[in-house]
């Protein structure tokens, strides 16, 4: 990657920087250049369909850890209104790397809690680089727990390279946290839909992620264990991570057709960073059809439907 641009990238960025050039030439020396200009922009449409509707599982993993992509702080900005963010597990502390809070999503109330990555190093550092430690995910059953008990749905952003694996999180019960979470999700007696906005890793995802609905946005992934570290432990070369992308089937269309995920949610040509208020019309989108679909199911039958949900996955059916 080359500062905000990636490598597959290179064809359209050197296409839209000489339609830039050629744009700035015409201003300063008032010359018509109008035809070549559209002759770029013609190819320039070319390349980028070519480019973005041929993507490789490593390059949508690539797309999904872009430094300008939207992260759950910037969703709840774009779609919803009233924030309230509510801190701390009770216990230890407040965990940085995931926020959540009462909000309105239009007319809707919802408990929204989801993973936050940092802009810079800084924040980076502050928000652990989305890599929740066990009290991120007490504060996300605690909050949780809170909208049961006054009949809020549930909205949840997942977007973590996975739960932070350091001495002091095992420790304070990392494995114990993220499972408890796992058992008191699937029993929570009000809607809860799940949206995968980046990178959807291992069981730091899934401490939040178990859901009546599970969305996985177009160049978001979801998967047991990072490209990176599958190809250390397959192949004992981080350098094979392209490979068991492919292998992996993290992709949101390879988890669709698995019946691990309900929906994809469809990005601009490009990404989400590329479209940001596209993008989060979609996802606002899918989260109002969530609502409309479940407001008259009863809560025994969303805990029922949520709980057959991720029995069934895995279940080989051989002819």
């Amino acid at each position: 990657m080359n500062g905000s641009h990636l490598d597959f990238e290179k064809p359209i960025f050197e296409l839209e920087r000489k339609i830039e050039e050629l744009k700035k030439f015409t201003s300063q020396e008032d010359i018509d250049l109008s035809s070549e200009i559209k002759k770029l922009e013609a190819k320039l449409k070319e390349v980028k369909k070519d480019i973005f509707e041929n993507l490789t599982p490593w390059q949508r993993v690539q797309i999904a850890r872009h430094p300008k992509r939207p992260y759950t702080l910037d969703y709840i900005n774009m779609i919803m209104t009233d924030f309230i963010e509510l801190h701390g597990d009770r216990g230890f502390a407040d965990d940085r790397a995931i926020v959540g809070g009462l909000a309105h999503v239009d007319r809707n109330k919802v408990m929204v809690i989801g993973h936050q990555k940092g802009r810079d190093t800084k924040e980076n550092l502050i928000r652990n680089f989305g890599s929740a430690h066990p009290e991120g995910y007490r504060k996300a059953i605690r909050l949780m727990k809170m909208a049961e008990k006054f009949d809020i749905p549930i909205v949840t952003f997942v977007d973590t390279p996975g739960a932070y694996p350091g001495i002091g999180a095992e420790e304070r019960g990392q494995a114990e946290a993220i499972a408890y979470n796992l058992r008191e999700m699937a029993m929570l007696a009000v809607p809860i839909i799940v949206i995968v906005i980046g990178e959807g890793g291992s069981g730091g995802a899934l401490g939040i992620g178990v859901g009546n609905r599970i969305c996985v946005l177009e160049n978001a992934y979801y998967s047991v264990i990072s490209p990176e570290g599958c190809a250390a432990i397959l192949w004992k070369e981080r350098a094979k991570a392209p490979e068991a992308a492919a292998v992996l089937k993290l992709t949101a269309y390879d988890l669709l057709e698995l019946g691990v995920i309900d929906e994809i949610i469809n990005e601009p040509l490009g990404g989400a960073h590329r479209n940001s208020e596209e993008t989060a019309y979609s996802v606002k989108k899918a989260i109002k059809n969530f609502f409309s679909d479940t407001k008259d199911i009863s809560k025994d039958k969303l805990i029922k439907a949520r709980y057959k949900k991720f029995r069934d996955i895995g279940i080989v059916k051989e002819n």
